[in-house]
């Protein structure tokens, strides 16, 4: 198999995955409109300082407030965790746990009391941060071109982490961001050798 068709084959599988992904979160938010109550399955989300609100932290990315909440995570979230798969599905695996519990742990000591926080951009955030500190731990020119795309791309989003509104969740933002550094520091940082001993 040539290289071309070996490249064409994990696009199509890394696109195909995350689709996948995508439309099972449709059918979540779907579901949680056809359930009897308002919205019940928001009360998955994480609860700051709530017992009951540490199951959020790996339910949460899955769960809504509306389609628009979705379609709007949507397409940040396709192209910056397809970027993130380019590294291979273990590591991106990896990689989105760590994301995961970071943000959601920041959330749940942070966040403000009588709160539920959901949604995907938690982890969006912490995939624009490993991808732009990738660039700077791993020091190879892929990683650094595609930190570059993506900082001058998501400038935007950045300028998100130091604006507080009202209903979004600006500790989930700042926590996904820090735990996507943080995983590519664990994966990319160059360890210093120790020194050789030499006798005298």
């Amino acid at each position: 198999m040539d290289s071309t068709k070996i490249i064409y084959e994990r696009f199509k599988s890394q696109t195909a995955w995350l689709l996948v992904v995508l439309i099972g979160m449709f059918l979540i938010e779907l579901a949680d409109g056809l359930l009897p109550g308002q919205h019940p399955l928001d009360q998955w989300g994480v609860r700051p300082r709530e017992l009951t609100g540490l199951v959020g932290i790996p339910l949460a990315p899955f769960v809504h407030g509306s389609f628009s909440h979705l379609a709007e995570n949507s397409l940040p979230f396709f192209v910056l965790a397809w970027l993130t798969l380019l590294g291979g599905v273990r590591r991106f695996l990896l990689v989105s746990v760590g994301i995961a519990l970071i943000s959601g742990l920041g959330v749940w000591i942070f966040g403000m009391p009588r709160t539920v926080h959901i949604g995907l951009s938690g982890v969006i955030f912490g995939y624009l941060g490993y991808l732009l500190a990738r660039g700077w731990y791993e020091r190879k020119l892929p990683a650094i071109v595609i930190a570059l795309l993506v900082g001058i791309t998501y400038l935007g989003m950045l300028t998100q982490l130091v604006s507080v509104k009202a209903h979004i969740s600006w500790t989930a933002h700042g926590f996904g961001f820090l735990g996507g550094i943080v995983m590519a520091a664990l994966l990319f940082q160059k360890r210093a050798k120790p020194a050789a001993t030499e006798l005298s």
